[in-house]
């Protein structure tokens, strides 16, 4: 067995930046990632982090609290006001620290920081460098753990949480490189594994980004919390789904449909393609369906055609470079197809704002966490933003968490239990190998279950046929064979173990999906049309049983600003 004082699950920025402040604090910590961290999911993060550093000329009288109030208004009234408060009143000073450990922001002519205009922001106060925002701040953190000598292991799968006696004392992974099992012991764990977003079969994010962190938490009893609540990117290339950041637009690119028109000013007509994420899918989507994507079919274009070749060159060359390999098109001389694709699950594992959740010694930052400071819909730029705040806070939070315990670990017996409990379930998928359910057939059917049936639009009787179809895949899922169990790189295991946590997540979001019969931010019903501020301005938990999820509804935090209609 390995030991470190603090488990860290996952490298990308919430993770490193937990690491890095309990280093700080004196605790011995350790990073756990399936990749090198330099290669996390964080880094796909393009159009910037948001601050209201007051930096641009249309600016310059914007404060934390405005910046509070777009988030508060972007998320539908859900957000939970005092953790919006406190995010936002962090992001000035973390953002200065970012830049001090030398995070390479695009400047204005006088030095400072460049901010642009994003969706749903009442000021330009998104920091960025260039189009390849989360990249540079990734590296950047990444210097900074190794740097503060935080412990790596790097290529490493967990599967499961220790928990001895209602506390958790570390994890069990696996050993990509060496092949094996091995139980990692600590006084506590901070999970920061990214969101939801591979349980969807048209997602921008990465093939690990799966809510397999999410799942561990559940199975564990920790709740999930606003799982119903999946925010679409309006701009995901029509052939891959890759992201073509927000920022395009703040750089003053168009919406046009097949009639050469900017739709966005039937929708939005103030803010037409700096609407919020939500409304902004919802526009495209209602085009295409009214007939209106180019051609007739499936997609509208992004034009950035009038931005002329320096500009795209000097701001967005990131977007340039993908849409031209992954999509054949020169933005400098052609219009980029476009469509909604799944980008980020609102919901997550329930936690304060310090990360900490019902389990003792589990604390959760990042996607994977839901603190909640996004409510119902996320604003571009507050992802970076939450990252760092609060995976500062977690980190900080459990490194207090450890020193102030009167006696270190000593679940030795737990471990070998969970190791055991790992071994026992590889071996019963490997007796399903001949005869068994094919795990890739489930998955697939899962992902397009929830793309046909929990996506831009929602209604009770699609969602109701696609909650049977989740059902049942859950039944499949206990039945499904694994060829190979051991060995080095053996991916097929991971995929294979990870599939029945991510059928659970989906089925979280569908049953909740259901269930909320109002509209509000991503969650749009076209059965019910309206926000419902008197039934439904509560959050949802959902707490693990094996027939399926058990649902529950928790107050929202307001306070500073009342729930007034959306108007953009």
């Amino acid at each position: 067995m390995i030991y470190h004082e603090l488990i860290v699950v996952g490298g990308g920025l919430a993770g490193l930046r937990a690491a890095v402040e309990a280093k700080k604090a004196g605790v011995d910590v350790a990073i756990i990632s399936q990749v090198w961290p330099g290669r996390s999911h964080s880094g796909a993060a393009q159009g910037g982090v948001n601050a209201a550093l007051a930096n641009h000329p249309e600016s310059a009288d914007d404060t934390w609290e405005k910046h509070a109030f777009d988030t508060v208004k972007g998320s539908d009234y859900l957000a939970d006001q005092d953790a919006v408060a406190q995010m936002t009143k962090d992001a000035i000073p973390i953002i200065y620290e970012m830049e001090h450990w030398g995070c390479p922001f695009s400047r204005f002519e006088d030095g400072r920081i460049a901010q642009r205009p994003f969706g749903g922001a009442g000021y330009p106060r998104t920091c960025y460098g260039a189009d390849k925002t989360g990249h540079y701040m990734l590296h950047t953190m990444v210097e900074k753990a190794y740097e503060a000598g935080v412990a790596m292991y790097v290529e490493w799968f967990v599967g499961r949480l220790i928990v001895d006696e209602g506390v958790c004392r570390g994890v069990v992974a696996y050993d990509m490189i060496s092949g094996g099992w091995t139980a990692f012991g600590a006084e506590a764990v901070i999970m920061a594994t990214g969101g939801a977003g591979r349980t969807y079969g048209n997602s921008t994010n990465a093939i690990i980004s799966t809510g397999f962190g999410m799942a561990m938490a559940y199975h564990t009893g920790v709740p999930l919390k606003d799982l119903e609540f999946v925010q679409f990117h309006p701009t995901g290339l029509l052939t891959t789904n890759i992201l073509m950041t927000e920022g395009a637009r703040g750089e003053g690119g168009y919406l046009l449909n097949d009639l050469g028109e900017r739709f966005m000013e039937r929708y939005a007509p103030k803010a037409m393609e700096l609407a919020p994420r939500d409304i902004t899918s919802r526009s495209i989507q209602t085009e295409i369906t009214e007939g209106r994507g180019i051609g007739g079919k499936g997609y509208v274009h992004l034009d950035l055609r009038h931005l002329g070749a320096q500009k795209i060159q000097e701001k967005l060359p990131g977007i340039r470079d993908l849409a031209i390999h992954f999509e054949g098109v020169d933005p400098i001389e052609e219009p980029i197809p476009i469509v909604p694709s799944q980008h980020y699950s609102m919901g997550g594992i329930d936690t304060d704002m310090d990360g900490a959740t019902v389990l003792p010694g589990f604390f959760a930052a990042g996607e994977c966490a839901c603190v909640s400071v996004h409510g119902a819909n996320r604003l571009g730029g507050n992802s970076l933003l939450e990252t760092v705040v609060f995976g500062r806070r977690a980190g900080a939070a459990a490194a207090a968490y450890v020193k102030a315990l009167e006696e270190k670990f000593d679940s030795s017996t737990a471990a070998r239990r969970a190791i055991a409990e790992v071994e026992e379930r590889i071996d019963r998928l490997a007796d399903n190998a001949v005869d068994g359910e094919d795990p890739y057939a489930i998955r697939l059917e899962m992902t397009t279950t929830m793309k046909e049936h929990f996506g831009v639009f929602r209604d009770a009787a699609t969602m109701r046929v696609g909650l049977d179809t989740m059902y049942e895949l859950k039944e499949r899922v206990a039945r499904a064979g694994l060829r190979c169990t051991v060995g080095v790189f053996n991916l097929d295991m991971i995929r294979t173990v990870e599939l029945e946590g991510m059928i659970d997540v989906a089925l979280g979001i569908a049953a909740g999906a259901l269930n909320r019969t109002e509209s509000r931010g991503s969650h749009s019903r076209t059965d019910h049309p309206d926000r419902d501020d008197t039934n439904w301005l509560k959050h949802t938990l959902a707490f693990y049983q094996p027939e399926g999820p058990r649902l529950e509804m928790k107050p929202v935090a307001l306070g500073m600003f009342e729930p007034q209609e959306r108007t953009y």
